[in-house]
């Protein structure tokens, strides 16, 4: 991923979840219905200031959570154990440390994604599970933001993620985004299966505490369509890996 020259700090690392509402509490249900929490040792890759960390925490003591912004992590650390600064390209634990590992919207931000799954993979027990959610390209919406020339404009742009990677590119050199091959590829020649890959749309938090009716009836027709073929026009891959046995 390309770095822009003026980039602020935010823009390139994104922002992890502040404040738990219905969209996470829907994720971490997904994640629950793949992956064994209880008990389990944890690990949450981009962890910011430790929201799932908190969250995991309820279902074991085993969690940890690495970040590369040292600013969140020592506020989360406040209040949480098992945060640490790290880079998910090298991550500081031993092989086969964890039974589950979490990538929450964060393989788009990561300087290699590549070598960030292949150390994800490698600290996954054999029969572990990597859970990952990931910008989808067929999204109608992108969500960081985008540049026109020098100028950083954050709202949500239209299609901008269905034009070819070239034009693509110069709007959104901050951020990626996937298609089903690219997130295919990923885990080519990793020793890890994908086991499940769907799509999720957003829990449209802000439109329902604004509009409630509005939000609630767009929440279940788009929550509808992930279980038909117009799931691939959600908001992000939901992707669930397991690692192999030696």
């Amino acid at each position: 991923m390309a770095s822009h020259p003026s980039e602020p700090k935010w823009i390139a690392l994104g922002h992890p979840s502040y404040v738990w509402r219905f969209g996470q509490d829907r994720r971490l249900s997904l994640i629950r219905a793949y992956a064994t929490l209880e008990g389990r040792w944890i690990l949450d890759i981009g962890c910011g200031i430790g929201t799932y960390v908190r969250k995991f925490r309820q279902f074991s003591d085993h969690v940890m959570g690495v970040d590369i912004d040292e600013e969140r992590v020592a506020e989360g650390a406040q209040t949480l154990p098992g945060l640490a600064v790290a880079a998910a390209e090298d991550l500081p634990f031993p092989d086969s440390s964890f039974d589950v590992v979490v990538l929450n919207e964060v393989i788009e931000h990561v300087r290699d994604d590549a070598q960030t799954i292949t150390d994800a993979v490698r600290v996954l027990r054999p029969g572990g599970r990597l859970i990952m959610y990931a910008p989808n390209r067929l999204y109608f919406f992108e969500t960081h933001g985008i540049y026109l020339g020098s100028r950083y404009i954050f709202r949500l742009i239209p299609f901008i993620n269905w034009l070819p990677d070239v034009i693509r590119d110069r709007f959104c050199p901050h951020v990626r985004a996937y298609t089903r091959h690219d997130i295919w590829r990923l885990f080519a020649n990793q020793p890890a299966r994908i086991i499940y890959h769907g799509y999720v749309f957003p829990g449209f938090d802000n439109i329902v505490a604004r509009r409630p009716r509005l939000g609630q009836a767009i929440r279940a027709i788009c929550y509808a369509l992930e279980s038909t073929p117009w799931q691939v026009f959600g908001l992000s891959h939901f992707v669930v890996a397991e690692r192999l046995a030696k």
